[in-house]
C-alpha cells in the first residue's frame, strides 16, 4: 500500500474556496481523465506515458467548447494553438506526454477521431509536453499509437490518479518527484454555482523556491535531507496546466482564466525560467457550439466584473494541483540508474504545522 497522500489528507488546506466532491478536474460535469503509464527496464528504460483530459464525455469533436491559452514561458510545445486562438474553440481532448512524442500523440488523436468516432472533416488536436529524459530513455520513443488509444479508452469520470502516472511518470518538480496533480474549486456567482478544475503535469523548478501554503519548505529540505537529482540547478523544466469550468465564458474570458494559472504556479515557487515551457489552456463548457455550424448559435456570457471569484478559484486549484502532484508522487529510479526522490510527507507536515 502506498504511503503517499493528497495535500488535504495531511491537514494542509490551500486557499479560501472549497473543492468539489472529488477535488479534481473531473468535478466539472462531463470531464473525463485517462492515463497510460509505461514503466519498463528492457529492452530500454521507460518511465513515461500519456494523460488525456476529455471534455463533454468524449463528444467534444461534435460539441465544441470555448477556450483560450496563455504562454507564461514558451520553451515548450502545445499543438493546435493557432486555430484555437483564431476560432476561440476547442474541438479535441487535451493530451499531455513527453517532449519527443507530441507528434505521435497528436496524430493518434486524429486517427482516434476518424476511426473510433467516425469523425468527419479536419482535426487539429491539442497535445502538450514536458521533458522526462532524465528518468526516461526518451530517445527510445516508447509510446505507441495504441498507448494513446488505451489512455482514451481508460478515460472516465471520478477520482484521478496522481503522481507517477500517465504523462507525469518521469517528471521532476522542484528537484523532487513530480508528475500529474489535480484539484477543483466550487464557487457561487450570484445565484449560480460553478466549478473550476485544474490538472497539471508538473516538471519545473528548483528546490529552494518551493513553498507550501506560503511556507518556504524547499529551504529546509536541503540535499542532506532529500537528495537533489541534478548536479546542476534548474535541471527540471516546464509545467502544463489544463483548466476547465462549467461557467458560461467566451474565448477571451477563457484566455483571462488561463492567465491566472500563473498565480497558482508562483505561489508554489514557479518563476517561469528561460528553459521552462509553462503553457496553460482553459476551456469552458457552459456554452454549446455544434461542430456542424448550421445557423446562428445563441451563447451566454458571465459579465467580466463577476469573474474575480473564478480567477481566485483557478489560482487556488492550480496551486493545490501542483502540491497534490508532489505529495502523491513516489520515489522512482530510471534511466542510467538515476533517482528522483519523493517529497517527505512527515517533514512537510512538521514544516507547515510545526506545533502539531
Amino acid at each position: 500500500m502506498s504511503d503517499r497522500a493528497r495535500l488535504r489528507d495531511l491537514g494542509i488546506i490551500i486557499g479560501e474556496h472549497g473543492p468539489g466532491p472529488l477535488n479534481a478536474i473531473t468535478d466539472v460535469p462531463g470531464i473525463w481523465v485517462g492515463h497510460k503509464t509505461l514503466i519498463l527496464d528492457e529492452p530500454r528504460v521507460a518511465r513515461t506515458g500519456v494523460t488525456v483530459v476529455v471534455p463533454r464525455e468524449n463528444r467534444i469533436h461534435e460539441d465544441y467548447a470555448y477556450a483560450g491559452y496563455f504562454s507564461f514561458n514558451g520553451n515548450g510545445e502545445m499543438t493546435g494553438l493557432p486555430w484555437l486562438e483564431e476560432s476561440g474553440m476547442l474541438g479535441s481532448p487535451v493530451a499531455i506526454t513527453n517532449t519527443h512524442q507530441v507528434g505521435l500523440v497528436r496524430d493518434g488523436l486524429v486517427r482516434y477521431a476518424v476511426d473510433r468516432l467516425q469523425g468527419q472533416g479536419f482535426f487539429l488536436p491539442v497535445v502538450a509536453e514536458t521533458y522526462d529524459g532524465w528518468l526516461n530513455d526518451i530517445g527510445a520513443f516508447h509510446l505507441s499509437e495504441q498507448d494513446l488509444f488505451d489512455a482514451m479508452d481508460a478515460a472516465e469520470a471520478g477520482p484521478v490518479a496522481e503522481g507517477n502516472v500517465g504523462g507525469g511518470t518521469g517528471m521532476i518538480c522542484h528537484d523532487l518527484k513530480g508528475g500529474i496533480g489535480t484539484s477543483s474549486r466550487r464557487v457561487a456567482v450570484q445565484d449560480e454555482h460553478y466549478t473550476v478544475g485544474a490538472l497539471v503535469q508538473a516538471n519545473y523548478g528548483e528546490r529552494r523556491h518551493l513553498r507550501v501554503n506560503g511556507v518556504p519548505v524547499g529551504l529546509a529540505l536541503t540535499p542532506d535531507v532529500v537528495p537533489v537529482p541534478f548536479s546542476e540547478p534548474g535541471g527540471g523544466s516546464s509545467i502544463i496546466v489544463v483548466l476547465a469550468t462549467d461557467a458560461p465564458l467566451l474565448p477571451f474570458q477563457c484566455k483571462r482564466l488561463a492567465r491566472r494559472a500563473t498565480v497558482g504556479l508562483a505561489r508554489v515557487g514557479g518563476m517561469g525560467h528561460n528553459g521552462s515551457g509553462d503553457i496553460f489552456i482553459a476551456f469552458a463548457t457552459g456554452n454549446h457550439i455544434p461542430a456542424s455550424g448550421e445557423g446562428p448559435v445563441e451563447v451566454s456570457m458571465l459579465p467580466n466584473h463577476l469573474m474575480d471569484i473564478l480567477f481566485e478559484a483557478a489560482a487556488e486549484a492550480v496551486e493545490e494541483s501542483i502540491l497534490n502532484a508532489l505529495t502523491a508522487a513516489q520515489t522512482i529510479s530510471g534511466y542510467r540508474g538515476r533517482t528522483a526522490y519523493a517529497l517527505p510527507l512527515q517533514q512537510l507536515q512538521a514544516l507547515v504545522h510545526p506545533t502539531r
